[in-house]
């Protein structure tokens, strides 16, 4: 009787296809919805993460100016003076479980090469740069601990400047001009793209610190220490242990605000994820209300095929079909049409997806599980709207069915 009735159901839909398709259209629209609403949200949520985690793994950022009780930074007259080369080298020298420091300062300046120039982020900085904020070089080196006491005329460049000034010429070994003064080009970055706010990380130079800060910039502070920890467990200990050597280096009262913060980008990732994770739960919601409208067209076209079908019953059960034998033929076609509509929902909201990824250019990431969750659902909505209508043509009596025009 089961494969009977799937059969009938099928026959059934296809009798009445426009029907059935209008019928299934809810469905069919709600399943893509939830499924390409999840891999936008997905998709988002790993950029974040990607950018974050970009900044170099269980890193911690020291900036100047206290924080606010809003989460910002306070900055209070002259306090982007507050940090210091020397403060770097005694994190370095006295905090346990850290594995490199990186000081950094960055201006924006013009370069020029030949007859091409262009404007971007010059950031002075250490060796210890590349491992604290995962960069890698495709061509060249970089700067050593030589140029650094040396005050050399170096610098790495992103992948952005190798385009705009040098086209197709090798940019190592080549000089440039920053601020008018020379600058030897030894090395390129790989390539890193944009990070989750749309800013081009390849538009960078990097040069050494006291280069930056005696011949370019004329500082004596830095804009940012960054402090890759040993590993995630030790990170909250290395922060407090910053915190209570910065305090003591810059002679701060007990009770007075500190003239710095810590930035813990594991903290933030946490947070990050969280907030996109609610935005992806929030999308599939939305997503979700047009399987409960596919859900009443269902019931909807089962009341009317009910109402058609009323002297098929009454025929049916006169011949000895049992209630459970009508309720479950027309369980079942409401569960065909929920079955049905889910997988081509499924292939609507796989395309969908794609399309959005290629036009729209977002990072979008199908998740299986929003696939079985999506499915699952149009299925349970055509056996729960189902059985209503179910249940009413089982119900019937037989000889006021057999009456029925």
């Amino acid at each position: 009787m089961f494969w009977e009735s799937v059969i009938i159901a099928f026959e059934g839909l296809r009798a009445n296809k426009l029907r059935s398709v209008l019928t299934m259209l809810g469905i069919i629209i709600g399943v893509g919805a939830v499924i390409a609403m999840v891999a936008i949200g997905i998709g988002m949520q790993q950029k974040v993460e990607n950018s974050i985690a970009g900044l170099g793994s269980n890193l911690l950022i020291v900036v100047p100016g206290a924080a606010s009780p809003s989460g910002g930074v306070r900055l209070a007259a002259g306090s982007n003076i507050t940090l210091t080369y020397k403060d770097a080298q005694a994190i370095a020298r006295e905090v346990d479980n850290v594995s490199a420091v990186a000081p950094a300062v960055s201006r924006q300046f013009q370069l020029v090469f030949g007859n091409q120039n262009w404007q971007t982020s010059v950031q002075g900085s250490t060796p210890e740069f590349l491992d604290v904020r995962n960069w890698n070089i495709s061509s060249g080196s970089f700067f050593s601990s030589r140029d650094l006491d040396a005050r050399a005329r170096v610098v790495v460049i992103g992948q952005t400047l190798v385009t705009n000034l040098f086209g197709d010429i090798n940019p190592v070994g080549q000089t440039i001009r920053i601020n008018k003064a020379p600058f030897k080009v030894i090395g390129v970055f790989e390539a890193k793209g944009q990070n989750a706010a749309g800013q081009d990380q390849d538009d960078v130079a990097v040069i050494p610190l006291t280069t930056a800060q005696d011949r370019l910039m004329g500082i004596t502070y830095v804009s940012n220490i960054n402090v890759q920890a040993d590993n995630a467990d030790v990170i909250d200990q290395v922060q407090n242990e910053i915190t209570s050597l910065l305090r003591i280096r810059h002679r701060i009262q007990p009770g007075a605000p500190d003239d710095f913060t810590v930035r813990n980008l594991a903290a933030i990732m946490a947070t990050a994820a969280e907030t996109t994770g609610a935005i992806t739960t929030l999308l599939g919601c939305i997503a979700a209300i047009s399987l409960v409208v596919g859900g009443i067209g269902i019931m909807n076209i089962m009341l009317v095929s009910v109402t058609e079908r009323t002297r098929e019953i009454g025929i049916r059960k006169a011949l000895g079909a049992t209630y459970h034998n009508i309720l479950l033929q027309f369980l079942i076609e409401a569960i065909v049409l929920g079955v049905t509509g889910g997988l081509l929902g499924i292939v609507l909201g796989m395309v969908s997806a794609h399309i959005i990824s290629t036009v729209a250019g977002w990072n979008t990431v199908v998740s299986f599980s929003a696939i079985l969750l999506a499915f699952g659902v149009s299925v349970a909505i055509g056996l729960f709207f189902g059985i209503y209508p179910a249940r009413k043509a089982a119900l019937l009596d037989p000889i006021e069915a057999l009456r029925h025009e």
